[in-house]
């Protein structure tokens, strides 16, 4: 609207309806050049915005919609598209107006007319909108038809059967190759859309397709170049050259000024390595990204956290590409909390023997803030990087033995709790530290702290000359404490039982234990656990020693890294709210479709092995007939329900069938729903996708009894065990992927 900034604040007072009434109303009869109908409009136009309900005015406001001012013209559609949901009855007598919008000389209201029938998403507009749809998209103004392209993916969310009967998919296909690179744009981002429904079409390129892609993005804007770079995902390569050569056209983007620019470009190379064999361009590929993620912590502290969460999932894949950037990561004094701790997790992500000593610096220097999370998780981090780093556990264990000797209640906590970590990271090398824990034994309130504690004095308690009295003290207040404590103190206990069986103090303090946990306790945990080794020791207490001090595996920092499936499945999130959360966006959008690398020749072998299959919920292809108003009879359980010849059949255009964007050699082309059903195996054979879906078996097996198997509900307890974990890497066959 043509004012100058600033001076519409003087609209933003709450009006009454009848004020407004009277004012339109007042401006029909002398208003020629319709000042007064632009004010009132901006009136009411503002407390919509402040959220009042103008509704009342909708006959009034609708009158206005023929004044030839385009300014006018704008804030009645704004109102129909704030009102028009509500007012389904009603709009029936704008849509002549709508239908002389459509075809008017000024492409901006051309424009306008589509756009806000798209945005009433009620039958009776969306039947209006359809033919005009189908002319503005191919309209000579380039404008409009950017507008249209983003209408189609409004009319889908609406109606997706009706959009795909009429054609429109298909429509936005061939608007890929239009000359205009905003129209391409938009039409990228409306099949994106599409393709991101669960109920969608699959939504895939070819390479001619992806290079025009890419051609246009040098006369896109920035959230242009934003939905062409994130359609690159879904071009799949066949050969490592075909990669390779996308990614070196890519890669000039991560010189771009947006940070979701940078982002969505680091996204597509990510993605691409994992199609790609040569190792010195993924190297370079590597070396390339390091400095425009540093340029993002230069941002505001919002920006730097999103970059901070994508960093920690980047440098879990490909360590390289910061390895020799930890100090960027050193934190601020004036660092909000959560980029701090953002940061402290990828300072210990980035640690090893060469950087140790000056992370555990920095780390130290931590120790010693004010705030008291951040110095927990600074305490912690010591403890970690001990654990990760052999060479660095030393000066890690006097680093932690300094802060104990603070005296600082939630440092000497916290410190106790990574120390029992260190002690099983190496086993019989830093006992001689035992004497400095126990003299902190008083400062310890906190249930993990107790724990870890209590776990030490038990598994030690053969080196400990006082673990009996030590163990008595803290057993006093047994039925107190949290569950957690309980069951490290009978496990001490014991312990402490096992190695000084002939003490009168071990004997007493193990039979009052025993006798609480059983008799006194209401958790059946803690309650069972007792009764495991009452019954061990009654019967047999050799054997009881050699399973209760059974020599147990060093833990490892392996636990710390997320796995490499939902890794690489993460990384085609960059830059996007689930690379915040760190979960796909499935898990907490409705109707969001996963996302998946997919297999083909150039796929390299490591990320083949560890491939995440998705499946799309589909309807089962039958309709499924229950014979009889009540419990299903006897001679109708083992038939097949499609073969009864009154059960009704879907029509082709189903939910369950998906059409599919897949490329020939000149153009992207979408299979329409009647012949999905044909190209589904190949569909789901290309998407990794299991054939043998749960959906499927519905539909095509016999209906049957649910409760005729119950006989052998728990005849499966022992296959039910726990088992070895399978799928795990071998080796190190892909350490130069995921380690330094």
């Amino acid at each position: 609207m043509a004012t100058q900034p600033g001076q519409d604040a003087k609209f933003f007072q709450r009006g009454k309806i009848e004020e407004f009434r009277a004012e339109l109303q007042a401006a029909e009869a002398k208003d020629k050049k319709f000042q007064k109908r632009r004010t009132v409009l901006k009136k009411i136009v503002a407390n919509i915005t402040m959220g009042n309900d103008m509704s009342p005015l909708f006959h009034d406001v609708v009158q206005c919609i023929g004044t030839p001012l385009l300014e006018i013209k704008k804030m009645v559609y704004l109102y129909l598209v704030s009102y028009g949901r509500s007012k389904a009855e009603q709009i029936q007598i704008v849509i002549p107006s709508f239908l002389q919008d459509c075809n008017d000389r000024n492409p901006l209201i051309r424009a306008l007319a589509i756009r806000t029938m798209a945005y009433i998403p009620i039958p009776v507009v969306t039947e209006a909108l359809s033919e005009q749809l189908r002319h503005c998209i191919k309209d000579r103004d380039p404008y409009v038809r950017k507008t249209a392209a983003i209408c189609v993916a409004k009319l889908y969310a609406a109606d997706p059967r009706k959009a795909e009967r009429a054609g429109f998919v298909e429509m936005l296909r061939d608007m890929m190759l239009d000359t205009n690179a905003t129209v391409i744009a938009n039409a990228v981002a409306a099949l994106s859309e599409i393709g991101d429904r669960q109920d969608g079409v699959i939504f895939r390129l070819n390479l001619p397709i992806a290079n025009k892609l890419i051609a246009a993005m040098a006369e896109s804007s920035e959230w242009g170049q934003i939905y062409i770079l994130d359609s690159l995902l879904r071009y799949v390569p066949e050969q490592h050259a075909d990669a390779e050569m996308m990614a070196e056209r890519v890669i000039v983007q991560l010189q771009h000024a947006n940070s979701a620019v940078v982002l969505t470009t680091i996204k597509v190379l990510l993605y691409l390595m994992n199609y790609m064999e040569n190792r010195r361009l993924i190297d370079h590929i590597c070396k390339k990204m390091g400095p425009p993620l540093v340029t993002l912590l230069s941002s505001g502290p919002e920006v730097q956290y999103v970059a901070l969460r994508n960093i920690l999932l980047i440098i879990q894949r490909r360590p390289t590409v910061l390895k020799n950037d930890v100090k960027v990561f050193f934190c601020k004094y004036n660092d909000p909390i959560y980029v701090k701790l953002a940061k402290l997790e990828i300072m210990y992500r980035l640690g090893r023997e060469e950087n140790a000593r000056e992370v555990l610096a920095e780390l130290e220097e931590y120790a010693s803030e004010v705030d008291v999370d951040f110095v927990r998780k600074a305490v912690r981090s010591i403890g970690r990087l001990a654990i990760k780093v052999e060479a660095a556990a030393d000066i890690c264990i006097e680093s932690l033995l300094s802060l104990i000797d603070t005296k600082v209640s939630y440092v000497v906590q916290e410190a106790v709790i990574v120390t029992k970590d260190i002690f099983r990271r190496y086993p019989g090398k830093y006992e001689g530290i035992i004497q400095n824990l126990c003299e902190n034994l008083d400062a310890l309130e906190e249930p993990e702290a107790k724990a870890a504690m209590v776990w030490i004095l038990g598994q030690f308690s053969d080196r400990i000359d006082n673990a009996d009295e030590l163990l008595d003290d803290l057993v006093y207040k047994f039925l107190e404490e949290t569950v957690e404590v309980q069951l490290a103190l009978l496990t001490a206990v014991v312990k402490l039982f096992i190695y000084k069986s002939s003490s009168e103090t071990a004997k007493a303090l193990v039979h009052k234990v025993l006798k609480w946990a059983t008799e006194e306790v209401d958790n059946p945990d803690l309650r069972d656990r007792g009764f495991m080794y009452w019954r061990m020791l009654a019967m047999n207490p050799a054997v009881a020693g050699e399973i209760v001090l059974a020599e147990k595996p060093p833990i490892t920092t392996d636990s710390d890294r997320m796995d490499r499936g939902a890794l690489d499945q993460l990384l085609l999130h960059t830059g996007t709210l689930g690379s915040i959360y760190h979960k796909n966006p499935e898990t907490f959008i409705r109707n969001a479709a996963g996302r998946a690398l997919v297999d083909s020749p150039a796929l390299n072998a490591n990320s083949r092995a560890v491939i995440v299959p998705l499946t799309r919920p589909h309807l089962p292809t039958t309709t499924i007939a229950v014979a009889g108003p009540g419990p299903i009879e006897p001679h109708t359980r083992h038939q097949p329900t499609d073969a009864s010849p009154d059960a009704p059949k879907l029509e082709p255009n189903v939910p369950s069938q998906r059409a599919n964007l897949l490329a020939n050699d000149n153009l992207p082309t979408a299979e329409g729903r009647n012949s999905a059903g044909d190209s589904l195996g190949d569909e789901d054979a290309d998407a990794g996708i299991d054939g043998d879906d749960d959906d499927d078996d519905i539909g095509n097996n016999p209906v049957a009894d649910p409760y005729a198997n119950l006989d052998g509900a728990f005849g499966g307890y022992l296959a039910d065990q726990p088992q070895p974990m399978v799928g795990r890497q071998k080796g190190n066959n892909d350490l130069d992927d995921l380690m330094f």
